[in-house]
């Protein structure tokens, strides 16, 4: 890290008040072999009080370093659980194989290093990583487990676009969360007021700032707050230019004065500052224009339930403070006409549609729990089985009081309407994992499902308010080989085999690996230990014929090794 980075880490992290608060830019990673090791930790987010308990990668305190990687690379991870309780790292946006996506059926127990490996296929963008171990992902995200990533391309790396990390292009990762009396992060808090950006909180009434040369900078923006909406703008309505959204490049540089980003969703947009040498700019959020059932929009009246009425629900207010300074050297001073060429898939290649309503035990719900289909997401039920290969429309159909990001993993989608008639805007016409859905509303996006298939590891759907999701507002699938699926799954793990696979009452449970003790561990899908004992063998027998049927993990501990196999009870 930059001594001029440590400077203002140490600044932050201390305690020390300077009236505003800088802003800090993460460090990077690059490279074929990226270590991360997600660790608790503490910070002095307030003037006062205890320090809040953290989550971070690395050596920070609070989230993580940005990774940056290159299309066509091959990645490889070493993830260090050291928190003491399960976890996972989902590569948010990216194509990957689903036993590497990092959802919650590939857990990382205490204690336990994850070696996910996999070409990166995505478009260049701005994308992230988070846990998603269910029931636990608010907590951990909002105490700071999360980072960005960037992933570049000869597409963008052959448009004269601002990317001098740092310098001309700015990540910028906004948080809105509720802290307790103790100054500890409520993963319920619905009265979320503590704005941070990139951990920086403001204080005594200013907003973060840092300092951006006059001319055109490229800001990255991620709203990773578990459920509040933003309606990003500038003072005066100054205009900027979005050139991306959550899975690339737009085909052509929008010009305007809003964008709306739930959680989740990211945009890169490009802001022209070269007029404004030794002025202030503010980027706000706009909250008064949200419509009412967007959380973060004017308060809607509630009866019953917990309170909703946070102080920043409905009203406008600053988040970070751009100090405009001197230009660099070779400043970007125009913006390319074109960007990407984008093709959306016709619907008339649509394999079949799929409808997907979101529901709540009465209309008048607006803390939960809410459903996909009038169901709570099971573990153990897969909710579709795709064949790959599949060109899928997927329609959404609010029937709920409150807004839902709506996310799907393995894909990028193109949004084709909203209510049947609307036709995308240009903000929304580009690759998209993230889609906000208003209360009443529906929209359908078309998709490809292809590259990978996995008959055992699923990938999920949800809903990205993190307390949805955590309370069960997500559903499953499965990318198969052929739809009707296979009788017998093969191991994908070449030293330990495990079989029969699906099995009814005898599991063999084969280890070639020399005559060291080993312990063996079979968890179910919640990460309940169901069995756990020890063998010096290299093939042992397990009576599973007691377990209920679904997947479950078993995760082999011998000579400082672990190895991990899904299988099915059926």
């Amino acid at each position: 890290m930059k001594n001029s980075t440590w400077f203002v880490f140490i600044l932050l992290y201390s305690g020390i008040t300077l009236g505003q608060t800088p802003i800090v830019i993460p460090d990077t990673l690059s490279g074929t072999n990226i270590a991360l090791n997600m660790h608790n930790d503490s910070v002095q987010l307030f003037p006062s009080g205890p320090k809040s308990k953290t989550f971070g990668y690395n050596q920070f305190a609070y989230l993580g370093p940005t990774i940056i990687l290159n299309k066509g690379q091959v990645a490889n991870f070493d993830v260090t659980n050291s928190i003491d309780d399960t976890t996972t790292v989902h590569w948010h946006g990216l194509h990957v194989p689903a036993m590497w996506d990092g959802g919650p059926h590939t857990p990382i127990l205490a204690g336990e290093i994850w070696h996910p490996t996999f070409k990166v296929m995505d478009h260049a963008s701005t994308y992230w990583y988070h846990p998603h171990w269910h029931m636990k992902t608010a907590k951990q995200a909002i105490k700071g487990a999360a980072g960005l990533i960037i992933v570049r391309d000869s597409t963008e790396r052959s448009l004269n676009l601002p990317r001098r990390y740092g310098v001309d292009d700015f990540p910028i990762i906004i948080q809105c969360q509720q802290y307790d009396s103790l100054n500890q992060a409520m993963p319920l808090g619905m009265q979320d007021s503590t704005i941070l950006v990139n951990g920086a909180r403001a204080n005594n009434g200013y907003s973060v700032y840092g300092d951006f040369p006059a001319q055109i900078v490229r800001m990255r923006l991620l709203n990773a707050s578990g459920e509040r909406s933003f309606l990003f703008g500038f003072t005066n309505d100054f205009p900027f230019h979005q050139i991306g959204s959550d899975g690339g490049l737009l085909n052509e540089a929008f010009h305007t004065t809003r964008i709306l980003l739930s959680p989740g969703e990211r945009a890169e947009i490009l802001v022209n500052l070269s007029t404004l040498n030794g002025q202030t700019l503010q980027l706000m959020s706009y909250a008064s224009e949200l419509a009412m059932g967007i959380q973060g929009g004017p308060t809607m009246p509630m009866p019953n339930g917990p309170p909703m009425d946070s102080p920043l629900n409905g009203i406008d207010f600053n988040i970070l403070q751009i100090n405009v300074v001197a230009p660099t050297i070779n400043p970007v001073t125009s913006i390319p006409s074109t960007l990407e060429n984008n093709i959306p898939f016709l619907a008339s290649d649509a394999n079949v549609t799929r409808t997907i309503r979101f529901t709540a035990d009465s209309m008048m719900v607006m803390d939960g729990p809410f459903y996909f289909n009038d169901s709570l997401f099971n573990m153990m039920r897969i909710d579709y089985n795709i064949p790959l290969n599949n060109v899928e429309i997927w329609k959404l159909v609010n029937e709920t009081m409150v807004a839902h990001p709506f996310h799907i993993h393995d894909v990028q989608f193109f949004l084709l309407n909203r209510n049947e008639t609307v036709m995308p805007t240009p903000s929304e016409s580009g690759r998209k994992d993230v889609i906000l859905v208003p209360p009443g509303d529906s929209l359908k996006f078309i998709t490809k499902f292809e590259d990978f298939a996995d008959s055992m590891v699923p990938y999920m759907f949800h809903c990205h308010i993190l307390m949805h999701e955590d309370a069960g507002m997500m559903g499953q699938f499965v990318v198969t080989e052929s739809f009707a699926g296979n009788s017998e799954i093969e191991p994908n793990n070449q030293i330990l085999n495990v079989y029969p696979n699906p099995s009814n009452s005898i599991l063999k449970v084969n280890m070639p690996l020399g005559k060291s003790t080993s312990e063996i561990v079979i968890f179910d899908n919640v990460g309940k230990i169901c069995f756990q004992t020890t063998s010096s063998k290299d093939e042992e027998s397990i009576d599973i014929s007691q377990f209920e049927n679904g997947i479950y993990m078993i995760s082999i501990l011998r000579e400082n090794q672990y190895f991990h196999q899904k299988f099915i009870k059926k």
